[in-house]
Protein backbone atom coordinates (compact mmCIF):
# COMPACT_ATOMS: atom_id res chain seq x y z
CA UNK A 1 0.00 0.00 0.00
CA UNK A 2 1.36 3.41 -0.96
CA UNK A 3 1.93 5.68 2.05
CA UNK A 4 0.81 9.31 2.30
CA UNK A 5 4.44 10.44 2.21
CA UNK A 6 5.09 8.46 -0.98
CA UNK A 7 2.04 10.06 -2.60
CA UNK A 8 3.17 13.53 -1.63
CA UNK A 9 6.77 12.96 -2.72
CA UNK A 10 5.51 11.80 -6.13
CA UNK A 11 5.25 15.51 -7.05
CA UNK A 12 9.02 15.97 -6.70
CA UNK A 13 10.08 14.61 -10.08
CA UNK A 14 12.86 16.97 -11.21
CA UNK A 15 12.68 19.08 -14.38
CA UNK A 16 14.95 19.65 -17.41
CA UNK A 17 16.73 22.70 -18.75
CA UNK A 18 16.94 23.91 -22.33
CA UNK A 19 19.44 26.26 -23.92
CA UNK A 20 17.98 29.44 -25.38
CA UNK A 21 20.25 31.30 -27.78
CA UNK A 22 19.50 35.02 -27.53
CA UNK A 23 20.61 37.49 -30.19
CA UNK A 24 20.84 41.06 -28.94
CA UNK A 25 22.56 44.03 -30.60
CA UNK A 26 24.64 41.79 -32.83
CA UNK A 27 25.82 39.46 -30.05
CA UNK A 28 24.58 35.98 -29.13
CA UNK A 29 24.15 34.87 -25.53
CA UNK A 30 23.28 31.49 -24.06
CA UNK A 31 20.53 31.39 -21.44
CA UNK A 32 19.42 28.23 -19.65
CA UNK A 33 15.68 27.85 -19.18
CA UNK A 34 14.66 25.56 -16.35
CA UNK A 35 11.33 24.21 -17.56
CA UNK A 36 9.10 23.66 -14.54
CA UNK A 37 6.27 22.74 -16.90
CA UNK A 38 7.77 19.24 -16.58
CA UNK A 39 6.15 18.86 -13.15
CA UNK A 40 3.01 16.68 -12.77
CA UNK A 41 0.43 19.48 -13.22
CA UNK A 42 2.71 21.67 -15.30
CA UNK A 43 4.24 24.19 -12.91
CA UNK A 44 6.76 24.74 -10.15
CA UNK A 45 3.87 24.90 -7.68
CA UNK A 46 3.75 21.09 -7.64
CA UNK A 47 6.91 21.26 -5.54
CA UNK A 48 5.38 23.88 -3.24
CA UNK A 49 2.19 21.85 -2.89
CA UNK A 50 4.17 18.77 -1.87
CA UNK A 51 6.20 20.68 0.71
CA UNK A 52 3.16 22.37 2.24
CA UNK A 53 1.15 19.17 2.47
CA UNK A 54 4.03 17.16 3.93
CA UNK A 55 4.33 19.80 6.66
CA UNK A 56 0.57 19.70 7.26
CA UNK A 57 0.64 15.91 7.44
CA UNK A 58 3.48 15.94 9.98
CA UNK A 59 1.45 18.25 12.21
CA UNK A 60 -1.66 16.07 11.95
CA UNK A 61 -2.18 13.28 9.40
CA UNK A 62 -4.15 14.10 6.27
CA UNK A 63 -6.76 11.40 6.70
CA UNK A 64 -9.51 10.81 4.12
CA UNK A 65 -12.17 13.48 4.27
CA UNK A 66 -9.82 16.22 5.52
CA UNK A 67 -10.73 19.59 3.99
CA UNK A 68 -7.83 21.84 2.93
CA UNK A 69 -8.30 25.43 1.82
CA UNK A 70 -5.84 27.76 0.09
CA UNK A 71 -5.75 31.10 -1.69
CA UNK A 72 -4.22 30.63 -5.13
CA UNK A 73 -3.77 32.40 -8.45
CA UNK A 74 -4.13 28.96 -10.05
CA UNK A 75 -1.03 26.80 -10.28
CA UNK A 76 -0.65 25.98 -6.59
CA UNK A 77 -4.31 25.03 -6.58
CA UNK A 78 -3.69 22.50 -9.34
CA UNK A 79 -0.80 20.95 -7.43
CA UNK A 80 -2.77 20.76 -4.19
CA UNK A 81 -5.88 19.40 -5.92
CA UNK A 82 -3.94 16.55 -7.54
CA UNK A 83 -2.26 15.41 -4.35
CA UNK A 84 -5.30 15.81 -2.11
CA UNK A 85 -7.44 13.80 -4.54
CA UNK A 86 -4.94 10.93 -4.22
CA UNK A 87 -5.30 11.18 -0.42
CA UNK A 88 -9.14 11.19 -0.62
CA UNK A 89 -9.18 14.68 0.89
CA UNK A 90 -11.24 17.69 -0.21
CA UNK A 91 -9.74 20.90 -1.53
CA UNK A 92 -11.26 24.38 -1.66
CA UNK A 93 -9.44 26.80 -3.99
CA UNK A 94 -10.03 30.51 -3.31
CA UNK A 95 -9.66 32.22 -6.70
CA UNK A 96 -10.04 35.65 -8.29
CA UNK A 97 -10.94 37.00 -11.77
CA UNK A 98 -7.31 36.83 -12.99
CA UNK A 99 -7.29 33.02 -12.79
CA UNK A 100 -7.24 31.72 -16.40
CA UNK A 101 -10.32 29.84 -17.57
CA UNK A 102 -8.22 26.80 -18.49
CA UNK A 103 -6.96 26.63 -14.90
CA UNK A 104 -10.50 26.87 -13.57
CA UNK A 105 -11.60 24.01 -15.80
CA UNK A 106 -8.66 21.87 -14.70
CA UNK A 107 -9.34 22.57 -11.02
CA UNK A 108 -12.99 21.64 -11.38
CA UNK A 109 -12.09 18.47 -13.29
CA UNK A 110 -9.72 17.46 -10.47
CA UNK A 111 -12.55 17.66 -7.95
CA UNK A 112 -11.58 20.95 -6.32
CA UNK A 113 -14.31 23.24 -5.03
CA UNK A 114 -13.97 26.77 -6.42
CA UNK A 115 -14.58 29.71 -4.10
CA UNK A 116 -14.44 32.99 -6.00
CA UNK A 117 -13.78 36.53 -4.83
CA UNK A 118 -14.34 39.51 -7.11
CA UNK A 119 -13.59 42.54 -4.94
CA UNK A 120 -10.22 44.21 -5.69
CA UNK A 121 -8.02 44.63 -2.62
CA UNK A 122 -7.08 48.24 -3.37
CA UNK A 123 -3.45 47.32 -4.04
CA UNK A 124 -3.65 46.34 -7.68
CA UNK A 125 -4.85 42.77 -7.20
CA UNK A 126 -7.07 40.44 -5.19
CA UNK A 127 -4.65 38.76 -2.78
CA UNK A 128 -5.85 40.49 0.38
CA UNK A 129 -9.46 39.77 -0.55
CA UNK A 130 -8.63 36.09 -1.12
CA UNK A 131 -6.94 35.90 2.26
CA UNK A 132 -9.98 37.42 3.94
CA UNK A 133 -12.10 34.74 2.29
CA UNK A 134 -9.76 31.99 3.54
CA UNK A 135 -9.93 33.28 7.10
CA UNK A 136 -13.70 33.49 6.91
CA UNK A 137 -13.93 29.88 5.71
CA UNK A 138 -11.67 28.76 8.56
CA UNK A 139 -13.71 30.67 11.14
CA UNK A 140 -16.97 29.22 9.88
CA UNK A 141 -15.54 25.70 9.58
CA UNK A 142 -13.12 24.99 12.46
CA UNK A 143 -12.19 21.60 11.03
CA UNK A 144 -10.81 23.04 7.79
CA UNK A 145 -7.03 23.23 7.42
CA UNK A 146 -4.93 25.88 5.67
CA UNK A 147 -1.61 25.20 3.94
CA UNK A 148 -0.75 28.95 4.13
CA UNK A 149 1.74 29.30 1.31
CA UNK A 150 2.41 32.89 2.39
CA UNK A 151 3.86 32.24 5.84
CA UNK A 152 4.62 28.51 6.07
CA UNK A 153 8.40 27.85 6.17
CA UNK A 154 7.76 24.60 4.32
CA UNK A 155 7.31 26.73 1.18
CA UNK A 156 10.92 27.94 0.88
CA UNK A 157 12.25 24.75 2.48
CA UNK A 158 11.07 22.46 -0.32
CA UNK A 159 12.81 24.68 -2.87
CA UNK A 160 15.97 24.80 -0.80
CA UNK A 161 15.98 20.99 -0.80
CA UNK A 162 14.92 20.31 -4.41
CA UNK A 163 14.87 23.25 -6.82
CA UNK A 164 18.08 24.86 -5.57
CA UNK A 165 20.28 21.73 -5.84
CA UNK A 166 18.89 20.96 -9.30
CA UNK A 167 19.72 24.47 -10.51
CA UNK A 168 23.25 24.25 -9.09
CA UNK A 169 23.82 20.90 -10.80
CA UNK A 170 22.25 21.79 -14.13
CA UNK A 171 23.85 25.22 -14.29
CA UNK A 172 27.28 23.78 -13.56
CA UNK A 173 30.30 25.58 -12.14
CA UNK A 174 29.99 28.42 -14.68
CA UNK A 175 26.51 29.47 -13.52
CA UNK A 176 26.68 33.12 -12.49
CA UNK A 177 23.07 34.41 -12.32
CA UNK A 178 19.62 32.97 -11.64
CA UNK A 179 16.37 34.82 -12.37
CA UNK A 180 13.30 33.89 -10.31
CA UNK A 181 9.78 35.35 -10.31
CA UNK A 182 8.40 36.56 -6.99
CA UNK A 183 4.91 36.11 -5.59
CA UNK A 184 4.92 34.61 -2.10
CA UNK A 185 8.73 34.71 -2.32
CA UNK A 186 9.04 31.08 -1.21
CA UNK A 187 10.70 29.77 -4.35
CA UNK A 188 13.19 32.65 -4.45
CA UNK A 189 14.03 32.38 -0.75
CA UNK A 190 14.57 28.63 -0.91
CA UNK A 191 16.68 28.62 -4.06
CA UNK A 192 18.71 31.60 -2.83
CA UNK A 193 19.41 29.90 0.50
CA UNK A 194 20.89 26.92 -1.29
CA UNK A 195 22.88 28.84 -3.91
CA UNK A 196 24.27 31.41 -1.48
CA UNK A 197 25.24 28.59 0.84
CA UNK A 198 27.47 27.12 -1.85
CA UNK A 199 29.71 30.21 -1.83
CA UNK A 200 30.03 30.21 -5.63
CA UNK A 201 29.09 33.85 -6.12
CA UNK A 202 25.90 33.14 -8.09
CA UNK A 203 23.73 36.29 -8.29
CA UNK A 204 20.10 35.65 -7.41
CA UNK A 205 17.81 38.12 -9.17
CA UNK A 206 14.23 38.69 -7.98
CA UNK A 207 11.81 39.35 -10.83
CA UNK A 208 8.63 41.10 -9.76
CA UNK A 209 5.66 42.66 -11.55
CA UNK A 210 5.48 46.42 -11.91
CA UNK A 211 2.91 47.55 -9.36
CA UNK A 212 3.65 44.67 -6.97
CA UNK A 213 4.52 45.18 -3.32
CA UNK A 214 6.46 41.91 -3.06
CA UNK A 215 9.68 43.85 -3.73
CA UNK A 216 8.41 47.19 -5.07
CA UNK A 217 7.69 50.52 -3.38
CA UNK A 218 4.15 51.11 -4.63
CA UNK A 219 1.05 49.15 -5.58
CA UNK A 220 -0.57 49.28 -9.00
CA UNK A 221 -2.80 47.22 -11.30
CA UNK A 222 -1.44 43.85 -12.44
CA UNK A 223 -3.02 41.27 -14.72
CA UNK A 224 -0.47 38.47 -15.04
CA UNK A 225 -1.15 35.67 -12.60
CA UNK A 226 1.64 33.93 -10.70
CA UNK A 227 3.86 36.97 -10.21
CA UNK A 228 3.61 39.96 -7.90
CA UNK A 229 1.65 40.46 -4.69
CA UNK A 230 -0.44 42.99 -2.82
CA UNK A 231 1.82 42.85 0.23
CA UNK A 232 5.46 42.33 1.18
CA UNK A 233 6.77 38.78 1.11
CA UNK A 234 7.45 37.42 4.59
CA UNK A 235 10.16 35.15 3.19
CA UNK A 236 12.32 37.87 1.63
CA UNK A 237 14.60 39.23 4.31
CA UNK A 238 17.56 41.57 3.63
CA UNK A 239 20.21 39.75 1.62
CA UNK A 240 17.86 37.10 0.23
CA UNK A 241 18.43 38.31 -3.32
CA UNK A 242 21.20 40.31 -4.97
CA UNK A 243 19.22 42.43 -7.41
CA UNK A 244 15.63 42.97 -8.54
CA UNK A 245 13.74 43.86 -11.70
CA UNK A 246 10.11 44.93 -11.90
CA UNK A 247 8.61 44.11 -15.28
CA UNK A 248 5.44 45.74 -16.67
CA UNK A 249 2.78 43.43 -18.06
CA UNK A 250 3.26 44.58 -21.64
CA UNK A 251 6.98 43.78 -21.66
CA UNK A 252 6.43 40.35 -20.10
CA UNK A 253 3.72 39.47 -22.61
CA UNK A 254 5.86 40.70 -25.52
CA UNK A 255 8.63 38.31 -24.45
CA UNK A 256 6.19 35.41 -24.20
CA UNK A 257 4.90 36.05 -27.70
CA UNK A 258 8.37 36.61 -29.19
CA UNK A 259 9.82 33.41 -27.74
CA UNK A 260 6.86 31.41 -29.05
CA UNK A 261 7.08 33.03 -32.48
CA UNK A 262 10.81 32.32 -32.78
CA UNK A 263 11.03 28.88 -31.13
CA UNK A 264 7.55 27.41 -30.73
CA UNK A 265 8.01 27.34 -26.94
CA UNK A 266 5.07 28.81 -25.05
CA UNK A 267 5.94 30.47 -21.75
CA UNK A 268 3.63 31.52 -18.93
CA UNK A 269 3.50 35.16 -17.91
CA UNK A 270 5.93 34.93 -15.00
CA UNK A 271 8.35 33.02 -17.25
CA UNK A 272 8.15 35.81 -19.81
CA UNK A 273 8.95 38.22 -16.99
CA UNK A 274 12.13 36.40 -15.95
CA UNK A 275 13.33 36.22 -19.55
CA UNK A 276 12.61 39.96 -19.88
CA UNK A 277 14.67 40.66 -16.75
CA UNK A 278 17.54 38.53 -17.99
CA UNK A 279 17.42 40.29 -21.36
CA UNK A 280 17.74 43.66 -19.60
CA UNK A 281 20.92 42.46 -17.90
CA UNK A 282 22.29 40.93 -21.10
CA UNK A 283 22.10 44.42 -22.60
CA UNK A 284 23.91 46.04 -19.65
CA UNK A 285 27.63 46.91 -19.45
CA UNK A 286 28.37 43.84 -17.30
CA UNK A 287 26.08 41.08 -18.59
CA UNK A 288 25.92 37.63 -17.00
CA UNK A 289 27.92 35.05 -18.92
CA UNK A 290 26.01 31.92 -17.90
CA UNK A 291 22.52 32.83 -16.62
CA UNK A 292 19.56 30.59 -15.85
CA UNK A 293 15.89 31.61 -15.92
CA UNK A 294 13.53 29.62 -13.73
CA UNK A 295 10.42 29.27 -15.91
CA UNK A 296 7.55 28.49 -13.56
CA UNK A 297 5.10 27.20 -16.16
CA UNK A 298 4.31 26.96 -19.86
CA UNK A 299 1.99 28.95 -22.08
CA UNK A 300 -0.84 26.50 -22.72
CA UNK A 301 -2.91 27.72 -19.79
CA UNK A 302 -2.78 31.29 -21.11
CA UNK A 303 -4.15 30.75 -24.62
CA UNK A 304 -7.20 32.87 -23.82
CA UNK A 305 -5.25 35.60 -22.00
CA UNK A 306 -1.61 36.45 -22.79
CA UNK A 307 -1.74 34.92 -26.28
CA UNK A 308 -5.20 36.20 -27.21
CA UNK A 309 -5.39 39.50 -29.09
CA UNK A 310 -8.94 40.09 -27.89
CA UNK A 311 -7.90 39.76 -24.25
CA UNK A 312 -5.02 42.16 -24.81
CA UNK A 313 -7.36 44.69 -26.39
CA UNK A 314 -10.00 44.37 -23.65
CA UNK A 315 -7.38 44.92 -20.98
CA UNK A 316 -5.69 47.79 -22.81
CA UNK A 317 -2.44 45.90 -23.17
CA UNK A 318 -2.27 45.58 -26.95
CA UNK A 319 -0.44 48.86 -27.50
CA UNK A 320 2.07 48.37 -24.66
CA UNK A 321 2.80 44.81 -25.81
CA UNK A 322 3.29 45.88 -29.43
CA UNK A 323 5.55 48.78 -28.43
CA UNK A 324 7.70 46.51 -26.24
CA UNK A 325 8.08 43.95 -29.03
CA UNK A 326 8.89 46.63 -31.61
CA UNK A 327 11.61 48.05 -29.38
CA UNK A 328 13.16 44.64 -28.74
CA UNK A 329 13.07 43.62 -32.39
CA UNK A 330 14.76 46.94 -33.26
CA UNK A 331 17.59 45.90 -30.95
CA UNK A 332 17.97 42.70 -32.94
CA UNK A 333 16.39 40.40 -30.36
CA UNK A 334 15.85 36.91 -31.74
CA UNK A 335 15.61 33.53 -30.03
CA UNK A 336 16.70 30.01 -30.94
CA UNK A 337 16.00 27.00 -28.72
CA UNK A 338 18.23 23.99 -28.15
CA UNK A 339 16.95 21.24 -25.85
CA UNK A 340 15.49 20.35 -23.45
CA UNK A 341 18.53 18.67 -22.02
CA UNK A 342 20.22 17.75 -18.74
Amino acid sequence: MVSRLEILRSALVGTPVALLRVSLRGRTHGVLLKLESGNPTGSIKDRTAAGLLMALDRTRPLTPGTVVVESTSGNLGLGLARLLAHLDCRFIAVLDPNTPRATRRALAASGAELHDVDRPDGRGGYLLTRLQAVRRLLEENPGYRWTDQYDNPANPQVHRETTGPEIARQGGPELDAVYIAVSTGGTLAGVAAHLHGLGRGVRVVAVDAEGSLATGPAAGPRLISGIGASRRSLFLTPGTYDDAHRIPDGEAIALCRMVRADTGLGLGGSSGSVVAACLRDLGSPGPPRHPLCLCADAGGTYADTLYDVGWLARNRLAEATAEAEEKLRAEGVRFHLEGPCR
